[in-house]
């Protein structure tokens, strides 16, 4: 398809897209925290980066923004224009950390500058730790490469063997084994064990959860996550590992790290 003309859309006038391009459609399995205080802009890439396939999620002011980076643990956050603070700084408050707060301090970021953003805009968002810095106006496609790519470059690698305590499992051949002995699960027990041993005593939310091991967002309530962590927990707990996979009330999960194990032997 030859993509030759433009047209402007209602979204400030800094958004272009190609006209015949069709977005495509994946299962949503990657979260994308967007800051943007704009409605239009906002509207626009809630409607479209949706159709990418991403769970977006909202904010339209710095702490809003920051809670949810707590909360939803994105895999990338878009900062655009907020009313109560610049992309730089909410970008160096991501890196930072905020005392008594939470967060991925590596998330992956791309500032999307003001139309009047010079040189020094844009090495002061690379120095506060951005990963890119998108200029208005934008292309809706290059902005939707760009987020894949950044979220190529910045994916960390995954170790092959994990282990939690007297769990320990691999990642090529799927074998889990408790003291050493073997113990079968199913596919996506295997994962949910995965998913957590890759930092213990960190709690995953559920919605996390569902998002990277069953790659679905919750319209409502669902035992998915709930009734397959508890079939994991009797499964490693049958075979010696009682109490391995915790359940933080009303957050989500976590496995017993090694320390505890320590501690409870």
């Amino acid at each position: 398809m030859r993509l030759s003309i433009v047209r402007r859309t209602f979204a400030r006038k800094d958004i272009w897209r190609w006209r015949g391009v069709a977005a495509s459609v994946v299962r949503m399995s990657r979260a994308l925290l967007l800051a943007e205080a704009e409605p239009g802009t906002r509207a626009f890439l809630e409607r479209h980066l949706a159709s990418e396939g991403f769970e977006v999620l909202g904010a339209d002011a710095e702490l809003e923004a920051l809670e949810l980076a707590e909360r939803a643990r994105p895999d990338l956050v878009l900062i655009g224009a907020l009313e109560d603070a610049s992309s730089a700084e909410v970008c160096r408050r991501l890196r930072e950390g905020v005392p008594g707060r939470s967060w991925d301090q590596n998330v992956p970021v791309i500032v999307l500058g003001e139309s009047r953003a010079d040189a020094v805009d844009r090495v002061q968002a690379f120095e506060r730790g951005c990963d890119d810095f998108v200029p208005r106006p934008f292309h809706y496609e290059e902005l939707v490469a760009r987020i894949h790519a950044v979220l190529r470059r910045t994916q960390p690698k995954l170790r092959e063997r994990l282990a939690a305590g007297p769990v320990a499992l691999d990642r090529a051949t799927r074998r889990v084994t408790v003291h050493g002995f073997p113990v079968a699960l199913a596919a996506k027990e295997f994962e949910l064990l995965a998913k957590l041993a890759t930092d213990p005593t960190r709690v995953f939310t559920k919605e996390e959860l569902l998002r990277e091991v069953w790659g679905f967002v919750a319209l409502g309530r669902t035992r998915t996550l709930d009734s397959h962590a508890s079939r994991l927990r009797r499964k490693l707990a049958l075979a010696g590992a009682e109490d391995c996979v915790l359940n933080v009330w009303g957050v989500g999960y976590r496995l017993l790290g090694d320390e505890e194990v320590r501690r409870t032997a």
